[in-house]
């Protein structure tokens, strides 16, 4: 069986295309169920964030081409349209790649924590719906540990570096005091945690968490001494807001261009920051076309990014060293795979063997043969069995001169120089 990743990022895509095939919650576990029913798909684990859509497949007689179908078919786009913006990686480079994604080394925030979580769930979800087997599990597990390993051997998390810092330090530059400012934070997940977290820490004046289920705001924002509302009570509090970030996992835009002019208008057109972090977008396109308002998405936080991640390069250089070690690790496990049903099948051939001549021995012992002599017949026939293929396949090697199979049988067997015993 082969390993292969599968997907696009923000380094090969712009996030108009990244948009169009992410895997929200309502349809992952489909898909899973999906891509597993393709031909020679063994096993699938599915990783989608706002940054990057990968699956991660363990196959028989399937490759690159059969998973690039498959996603564009499920996401109703033509293979042309997309197969530009995707890489594939197999077997070594594809544990390499998911080692690197899982230790934010292939992140837009070099070592940000936040993705190891991301894959922990992805894994998660496909262990429940019950896509992904022995391969994948093995290699997942692996990752954790790794990953685990490069936070607790490395500095690479030591500064406070991701996308919701960099939305918030964007937001510092454009509010030099952020102490009179009103904060909107559309969603309740781990981003907009972080840019509460942030923007708690720096003093803001005060923040409204607004998500599907208020009483999740309400976890969220107690937490911060906020405010809580319903997705529908935003147009109500929208101009009360000058820092606006949006991070949910709606399938189409939560803030459009008509309720963000409204609330201009009771603003008296001060300007609003905003920062839509969601993929695909919570805000309309057409917002950035109007006066007073600043937004900002993902793609266009890369410049902040940039200056954040300058400290993390010699930690992101000692974490590709170990990356590279389990990598190797990784590789070794599954080659004695392959060892394993070798070893297996001649374990079961040698006890056919053995059980053959135990039979014939046993017979002679009903006979009345004495002991000594029915031992030494087992002894030596079973020597003369186990030795006899080996001893047949050196000669004949020998007699060809194929010097690399009597190196290797030399190397298998252990044979010592019986002149010096060495």
């Amino acid at each position: 069986m082969a390993l292969l990743a599968l997907g696009l990022n923000h380094k090969t895509a712009p996030l108009s295309v990244r948009e169009r095939v992410t895997f929200g919650p309502d349809i992952i576990v489909g898909a899973l169920r999906s891509v597993t029913q393709q031909p020679g798909v063994e096993e699938a684990i599915i990783l989608s964030t706002c940054n990057r859509t990968e699956l991660y497949c363990a196959v028989k007689d399937a490759g690159p081409e059969e998973i690039s179908r498959w996603m564009s078919e499920f996401h109703g786009l033509e293979l042309e349209t997309l197969s530009p913006y995707l890489y594939n990686h197999e077997d070594r480079k594809s544990v390499q790649h998911l080692l690197n994604v899982a230790c934010g080394l292939d992140s837009m925030v070099l070592g940000e924590p936040q993705i190891l979580g991301q894959v922990k769930q992805a894994y998660q979800t496909a262990a429940d719906a019950a896509s992904t087997g022995k391969l994948l599990g093995r290699l997942f597990q692996h990752t954790f540990s790794v990953a685990k390993q490069v936070r607790t051997d490395t500095a690479i998390g030591h500064s406070p570096v991701s996308i919701a810092f960099a939305a918030v330090s964007l937001a510092r530059q454009i509010f030099s005091d952020l102490t009179e400012q009103t904060a909107l934070l559309i969603g309740a997940g781990e981003t907009i945690e972080l840019a509460a977290r942030h923007l708690h820490q720096h003093g803001v004046g005060r923040i409204i968490v607004a998500n599907r289920t208020l009483e999740r705001a309400h976890v969220l924002a107690n937490q911060f001494e906020g405010y809580a509302i319903s997705l529908t009570e935003i147009p109500s509090h929208l101009s009360e807001a000058d820092i606006v970030i949006s991070s949910t996992a709606s399938p189409l835009p939560v803030l459009g261009k008509g309720t963000v002019e409204s609330a201009l208008k009771k603003r008296k057109h001060q300007p609003v920051f905003m920062v839509d972090i969601a993929v695909p977008r919570d805000i309309e396109t057409e917002v950035r076309d109007l006066n007073d308002v600043y937004l900002y998405t993902v793609d266009d936080l890369q410049g902040v990014v940039e200056e954040n991640m300058r400290s993390r390069q010699e930690a992101a250089e000692q974490a590709g060293e170990i990356v590279e070690l389990h990598t190797e690790e990784f590789m070794g496990w599954l080659r004695s795979l392959d060892a394993a049903g070798m070893i297996q099948d001649y374990r079961r051939q040698a006890e056919k063997m053995r059980n053959d001549v135990l039979k014939r021995a046993q017979r002679q012992l009903r006979k009345g043969t004495p002991p000594e002599e029915v031992l030494s017949f087992l002894a030596h026939t079973l020597t003369n069995k186990l030795l006899h293929t080996p001893s047949t396949r050196i000669r004949q090697a020998g007699f060809e001169g194929q010097l690399e199979l009597l190196e290797a049988a030399n190397t298998l067997f252990q044979i010592k120089d019986s002149n010096g015993g060495k």
